[in-house]
């Protein structure tokens, strides 16, 4: 059941999902925490979509539009033109004069690019059965284009969080 209620504080209205559930809703707009049982109740419905249109009324009668309300399509008939309405991404990127077939190009390709986090989590990773010294650790990590000191960082994050494991000096994931 959906339920158009009321805030009592900032008037604003708002649909509830089975109130019936819940003891306490929050206002939307004020963030007043309101028991759901002293709620007024504006409309009730078992249909989403009918409480929807019964808050766009009321909302349009508070403001003085109600004849204008009248003259409008139904809110999910509002919805789908919104969603149909306006320029395509496509269309808005060649009327800036961008290439668009590059630019899907690209990002199929992607950059190739990793995180710090990730490099450092490879380094660990690649060396299989042979496990890594910090040392090589943070080598192939700067090698990479991480800073050493983060790197170093990032090395022990992952130990003192239980990612990996540091044995005899050489290190693996966990």
């Amino acid at each position: 059941m959906y339920a158009v209620v009321g805030c009592n504080k900032c008037n604003t209205m708002w649909l509830l999902t089975d109130p019936r559930d819940a003891k306490t809703a929050t206002c939307p707009r004020c963030g007043k925490r309101h028991q759901t049982k002293k709620l007024k109740r504006f409309f009730k419905s078992e249909d989403r979509a009918a409480a929807q249109e019964a808050r766009a009324a009321l909302l349009a009668k508070k403001h003085g539009d109600s004849a204008a309300f009248a003259d409008v399509a139904h809110t999910a008939e509002l919805e789908r033109q919104a969603e149909n309405a306006g320029v395509s991404d496509r269309e808005y990127l060649e009327g800036a004069g961008l290439n668009v077939d590059e630019i899907e190009s690209a990002g199929e390709q992607g950059t190739g690019s990793k995180s710090r986090d990730e490099l450092v989590r490879e380094a660990i990773d690649r060396a299989g059965d042979d496990r890594p010294t910090e040392t090589e650790v943070v080598a192939y990590a700067v090698d990479r284009g991480v800073p050493r000191e983060a790197a170093e960082k990032l090395l022990d994050r992952l130990v003192r969080s239980g990612e990996a494991t540091e044995s005899g000096g050489r290190y693996r994931l966990l």
